[in-house]
C-alpha cells in the first residue's frame, strides 16, 4: 500500500492508507486498525482451512468458486452469524477510526481485494450515497475462492486486477501491472559461485513449491546450487536475501494464477533471472518478458542449463531489470491508473 501512497504523492496528491491488522513482514501499516478476529497466524490459516474443508471439499480454502463473476455466500449459519457479530465487535474500532481521520473526505477510494472495512460493506455503500468513486482491486484468490462480495461489486465504479486469469472471471474488469519501488534496487551483476537460487513461497501449495523445494535440495547436496529457502522473514529480510542471490524461482503448476507476482516483480528489479511457468496465454500478453519458463519437469535441466551458461545469465539479468522498469514503475503504473482516472472524468 505503500507503494500506492507514493505513486499519489508522485502526482501531487494527498493519500492514506488503513489496514486491517498489523502484520510484522510489512514495515509500513499506515492507519491500523489493529482488528480482532483476523490475522495472518498460521494456526488462523491453518484452522480456517480446515473449516472450508469441511464445507467445500478437500481443496477447502483453494478450491475455486463458480460463477461469472464468483460471489462470496456464506457456507453456513455459523459462517453468517459470525461476521454480523464480528462487523459488530469491529465497529467499536472502526467507527472512532472513521471521525479521526475524516475517512469521508476523501476524492476517491480503492479497497483492496474488494473487500470493505466491514463484511456487510457499509463503509462504501455510505460513500457511494455521497457520490464517492469506488474502484475495487483484485489479486488472486480473493476473486479465485472467496469471491466477489456482492455490495461491493454492485457499487463498484471501476475494477481492476494484476491477475490475468482474472479477466476471465468477471466481466467488467481491468488489468493493471503491479506497481514497483524500481528505484531502491540495486543490479546485482556477478555472479555467486556456486550459484545462489531462491524460492519465497507466501503460500505452498499455490506456488508449487514442495516439487521446487525437492529439486533445488537436491542440486544444493550435489554442490551445483546453493539453494535459500525464504519463509517467515520480514520484508526487509527477505529484500536482503533475495539481493544475494543469482536465480529466483516464483511457481509451478499455475495453482494460484497463471505466472508471477510480487515476489518476482522485486527479484526482476534486483537484474534476479526469474524462473516460472507462464501459460501460453499470458506469454502471449507480455511477448517480450524476460522469464525463463519451467515446469515440474524440466526445472532441474533449466537450472543447470543456466549454471553452464553464464553469459545467457548476465544477459537475462539486464533483461530483467530493463522489462520491470518499462512495465512495473510506480510512474509507468501510476500513468495507467491516471488513465483510468481521466476516463472516469475524475481528474482532469
Amino acid at each position: 500500500m505503500s507503494l500506492w501512497k507514493k505513486a499519489h504523492e508522485m502526482n501531487g496528491n494527498k493519500c492514506d492508507f488503513i489496514t486491517l491488522y498489523h502484520n510484522p513482514k510489512q514495515s509500513d501499516s499506515g492507519i491500523c486498525l489493529n482488528l480482532p478476529f483476523i490475522s495472518t497466524n498460521s494456526w488462523y490459516l491453518k484452522y480456517r482451512h480446515q473449516y472450508y474443508k469441511y464445507y467445500r471439499g478437500e481443496l477447502g480454502d483453494y478450491r475455486d468458486r463458480e460463477g461469472f463473476p464468483p460471489i462470496w455466500e456464506p457456507n453456513s449459519v455459523f459462517e453468517k452469524l459470525y461476521f454480523k457479530i464480528r462487523d459488530w465487535v469491529w465497529d467499536y474500532y472502526i467507527d472512532p477510526i472513521i471521525n479521526e481521520h475524516n475517512l469521508f473526505g476523501y476524492d476517491i477510494y480503492h479497497f483492496e481485494w474488494g473487500h470493505d472495512l466491514y463484511r456487510d460493506s457499509r463503509f462504501a455503500k455510505n460513500l457511494s450515497k455521497r457520490g464517492k468513486p469506488i474502484i475495487c482491486t483484485y489479486h488472486g484468490q480473493d476473486m479465485r475462492s472467496r469471491g466477489v462480495i456482492k455490495e461491493m461489486d454492485k457499487i463498484s465504479d471501476l475494477n481492476l486486477t494484476c491477475e490475468l486469469d482474472l479477466l476471465k472471471k468477471h466481466p467488467n474488469i481491468n488489468y493493471m501491472f503491479l506497481p514497483c519501488d524500481t528505484e531502491k534496487y540495486a543490479v546485482k551483476t556477478l555472479i555467486a559461485s556456486p550459484i545462489r537460487i531462491c524460492h519465497s513461497p507466501t503460500n505452498r501449495y499455490y506456488k508449487g513449491s514442495d516439487d521446487i523445494i525437492e529439486i533445488c535440495t537436491r542440486l544444493d547436496k550435489e554442490g551445483e546450487i546453493e539453494f535459500i529457502l525464504i519463509e517467515g522473514k520480514t520484508q526487509d529480510e527477505v529484500l536482503e536475501l533475495k539481493q544475494s542471490c543469482d536465480i529466483y524461482i516464483d511457481q509451478i503448476h499455475n495453482r494460484g494464477g497463471w505466472g508471477y507476482g510480487m515476489n518476482s516483480v522485486e527479484s526482476l528489479a534486483m537484474g534476479l533471472v526469474c524462473l516460472t511457468e507462464l501459460v501460453e496465454e499470458y506469454q502471449k500478453f507480455i511477448p517480450d518478458h524476460p522469464f525463463v519458463m519451467i515446469t515440474k519437469e524440466s526445472l532441474r535441466k533449466t537450472i543447470l542449463y543456466l549454471i553452464q551458461n553464464k553469459e545467457i545469465l548476465l544477459k537475462k539479468k539486464i533483461e530483467s531489470r530493463d522489462w520491470v522498469l518499462k512495465y512495473h514503475s510506480i510512474s509507468s503504473v501510476a500513468k495507467s491508473l491516471y488513465s483510468h482516472y481521466e476516463e472516469k472524468s475524475w481528474i482532469k
